[in-house]
């Protein structure tokens, strides 16, 4: 399981945790710091357990479930609400998605909390084991639990220490470090990953991503990186 251990003794945690490795999921817990999750008393404790996607056993399950077959719209979305609200119901908590909102709930705050994780020179979050294909899928929040202890501390940053192929990797330079923070050209990049030269992104994944060292056995296979490729360009303005 990634980041802390489940504490035993909690046996609503430890049950949940279980059902949802078996579900497909790489759960982790942290605390949720007062008023964070929306719907409890701003006092109220409440335990997170985070349910992040576990790279190609995750997407296996995603495959075999009716969402996946049905041709609706937003299918691994509504796949990870109708897991997450079952987990919920079984085991006494709340299910909560990063597409609830607003307000969203602050996912890569628990992430934090939770995993050993820190802020990439591209944007998105980089995990220790996941490098930069890490995600969350949803949170189980358990109201009144005990709070988890905190996470050890991740130690250095590995992009410090990098001479970051990943901000060259990109064919179009839709990354870029700045002042403020690292920049991401949505739409250059959709224009190029649409183009008969983004084929390589289109079907294996972000070139950009792809360069990152840090957790290289978690990228996306090709049958995956192609569903979420497309799931990115049906989401842009006028697909």
């Amino acid at each position: 399981m990634s980041g802390n251990a489940v504490p035993h003794g909690a046996s609503p945690l430890d049950a949940a945790a279980e059902a949802a490795r078996d579900a497909g999921f790489a759960p982790s817990l942290c605390a949720a710091a007062p008023g964070e999750a929306s719907g409890l008393p701003p006092s109220s404790p409440a335990a997170v357990l985070l349910l992040a996607a576990d790279g190609a056993r995750t997407f296996a399950a995603f495959e075999a479930s009716p969402e996946a077959a049905d041709g609706a719209q937003d299918p691994l979305d509504r796949w990870s609400r109708r897991l997450a609200e079952s987990l919920a119901a079984a085991h006494g908590a709340r299910a909560i998605l990063p597409f609830d909102g607003p307000p969203w709930p602050p996912f890569l705050r628990w992430a934090a909390r939770a995993e050993p994780v820190w802020p990439s020179r591209l944007g998105p979050t980089l995990h220790a084991a996941r490098g930069l294909w890490a995600s969350w899928r949803a949170a189980l929040v358990f109201p009144d639990a005990a709070p988890p202890p905190p996470r050890p501390d991740p130690g250095p940053r590995p992009c410090d220490a990098c001479a970051a192929p990943c901000l060259s990797a990109c064919p179009v330079f839709a990354f870029a470090e700045t002042p403020e923070g690292p920049r991401y050209d949505a739409e250059r990049c959709a224009a190029h990953v649409a183009s008969p030269a983004g084929a390589d992104c289109r079907e294996r994944g972000c070139l950009a991503r792809r360069a990152c060292p840090v957790g290289a056995a978690a990228a996306h296979a090709p049958r995956q990186a192609a569903f979420h490729m497309a799931a990115f360009l049906g989401s842009r303005p006028g697909a």
